[in-house]
């Protein structure tokens, strides 16, 4: 053999455990790269935890950790367990949380267009209608133009519409405009103004201390949102007569929040799985409103003699001439504002015409099975 030979051999060798060693590296880089067990995420709700809307964000969390398999894990403390029920924006933008579960109109006071996402009477849409705008109809972009403005550094997702919520808990029916001037009552978001502009002292609380200020005498009427919130929160034993349809908020939904950097580091698989969650959340949230909510209110008649009065319409009249007031002032001070509640109105105004023409009213259907004249009907 000659020396030449043995040299490319020597060569092919070493050739072939050089690739042999690349290939094995190439096998190894991938395992070194991957997650190793589940992703955490520790996040908290603005609820307290006996509140239905924490049982909501638990849901939520509970399909996202089924649906991945347990390779993302979220687990949602109440409200206070980190941070204030208020600083939830601040906490997850920063980091402090992974996320979130609450209202968008809880962080009104860092942008007053953040309101429009279900403080008000949302132009006679439905809180669904209202989801619609946001999914289909330019609400989407413009909440991430929002949130950008503002530096937050969150991904959010409003879901799960909200029914028409409560005027409020007053101490005796309310029975014109006048008698809510001087009433030292909570509510939050733009509704703070309508109801001032009202000439109510209004006191922004999160929901689990407003009962506590009722009983105190800090508040003279409340509201907050639902049959079985106000219920489990204790709304009946400070007050015995609850006022039923309003204008404030009729049309909102619930947010769930992700800090960005964490979100935008989840592999695209889980990602969309989290979207996915969102929509099947929102929708099971609303079927569980309808069975839990309606239950608490027929209780808390039968069982807590709370009495439910309808608001006369003088009172809803005028609040949507203030609510324009009130809007009308703010688009002139914001921009973004103004864009949003134009982009709102647009839609609405499609969609509420449709809606109208449409669908049957159904009053005359309750009357004819359970009315005075249908009470006694069997099938």
């Amino acid at each position: 053999m000659t020396k030449t030979t043995k040299d490319k051999r020597a060569t092919r060798r070493a050739f072939l455990k050089t690739a042999a060693v690349g290939a094995a590296a190439g096998v190894a880089a991938p395992a070194a790269l991957a997650q190793t067990g589940p992703i955490n995420m520790r996040w908290q709700s603005t609820w307290p935890s006996k509140d239905i809307f924490h049982e909501f964000a638990l849901d939520y969390a509970k399909k996202v950790n089924d649906m991945t398999g347990g390779d993302l894990k979220i687990e949602v403390l109440p409200a206070g367990a980190v941070v204030p029920a208020f600083g939830l924006l601040d906490a997850v933008s920063k980091g402090v949380l992974d996320g979130g579960h609450g209202v968008l109109v809880y962080h009104y006071g860092k942008q007053t267009a953040l309101a429009l996402w279900g403080s008000g009477p949302g132009f006679a849409m439905d809180a669904n209608m209202l989801m619609a705008w946001h999914k289909y109809g330019g609400g989407k972009e413009l909440l991430a133009k929002l949130y950008s403005s503002i530096g937050a550094n969150v991904v959010s997702f409003p879901y799960g519409p909200m029914p028409t919520q409560p005027l409020g808990w007053f101490k005796k029916p309310v029975a014109k405009v006048d008698d809510l001037k001087g009433l030292k009552f909570r509510t939050v978001g733009i509704s703070i103004d309508v109801f001032t502009a009202m000439g109510a002292a209004v006191n922004a609380l999160p929901g689990g201390e407003i009962v506590a200020a009722m009983d105190r005498g800090l508040l003279d009427a409340a509201e907050f949102n639902n049959a079985t919130s106000d219920r489990v929160l204790g709304f009946p034993d400070v007050s015995k007569v609850c006022m039923l349809q309003s204008y404030h908020q009729n049309a909102e939904q619930f947010e769930i929040m992700f800090n960005k950097d964490k979100f935008n580091a989840l592999p695209d698989k889980l990602k969309a799985i989290i979207a996915g969650a969102v929509d099947a959340a929102s929708a099971e949230m609303s079927w569980k409103a309808i069975d839990r909510y309606s239950k608490d209110y027929t209780e808390m008649q039968s069982k807590d003699n709370v009495k439910f009065y309808k608001t006369p319409d003088a009172i809803l009249k005028r609040q949507l001439e203030v609510y324009d007031e009130v809007v009308k002032k703010k688009a002139a001070e914001n921009p973004l504002f103004k864009e949003i509640l134009q982009s709102q109105l647009d839609f609405a105004k499609r969609a509420t015409q449709w809606e109208q023409d449409t669908v049957v009213g159904r009053r005359m259907a309750y009357d004819h099975y359970f009315g005075a004249n249908g009470a006694a009907k069997k099938l």
